[in-house]
């Protein structure tokens, strides 16, 4: 309990994709694509042709069934409180919210660039904006957050993006668009006067 109280936010959004990820499976189900559409999915046409902007943030919030679910709420339940406890409730939930709509964006371009659409949801740019946050953070820090290294988050990074990339159906523009992201707020909101300094 003591715990929780020093990472709210990381509980409230896994608690809050869950919820949505239940409502939206008990509605209508979650990898029905039109359903996920109704429920907030980002379609580019949809958003630059129909100005439904929402979209950017709401698909955030959505998962393509369970897996989906269970891999983006695992990494943020490993790297999100970690990160909450060293730069505090507010900048993590802004570094969580701008990374993963940076990483929205970043998809966003790409999709009318190449003109190829389809339907993306996911928290996976905002999980990757916490990641890129992380490195950003240790590289401030010389190295060491609490019992994670430097070493470790990159590694981990290679193999998600890895993963991505080797694998069909993933947003990978929304994966290095919000770990870009992520670090790029990191860098902006955590002076190392406002890190809470922890040990090796």
């Amino acid at each position: 309990m003591e715990e929780l109280k020093k990472e709210p936010m990381t509980a409230i959004l896994i608690i809050l994709n869950i919820v949505i990820f239940f409502a939206a499976d008990m509605t209508g189900g979650t990898e029905d694509m039109l359903h996920m559409v109704e429920c907030g999915a980002a379609y580019t046409p949809y958003i630059v042709d129909g100005g439904e902007y929402y979209r950017i943030i709401t698909s955030m919030f959505l998962h393509f069934g369970m897996e989906h679910l269970a891999n983006n709420m695992l990494v943020l339940f490993v790297l999100g409180g970690r990160l909450e406890r060293t730069v505090g409730k507010v900048r993590f939930l802004l570094i969580y919210l701008l990374g993963g709509i940076m990483g929205n964006l970043v998809s966003l371009f790409l999709d009318i660039r190449k003109q190829e659409f389809a339907v993306s949801a996911g928290a996976s740019g905002a999980v990757f904006a916490v990641m890129g946050a992380m490195i950003c953070v240790l590289i401030l820090q010389k190295g060491h957050v609490e019992d994670l290294t430097t070493r470790q988050i990159l590694i981990m990074a290679a193999f998600s993006l890895y993963f991505g990339f080797t694998s069909s159906g993933v947003d990978n523009a929304a994966h290095v668009g919000g770990m870009a992201g992520g670090f790029i707020c990191a860098l902006i909101l955590c002076h190392p006067r406002k890190i809470r300094k922890s040990e090796p």
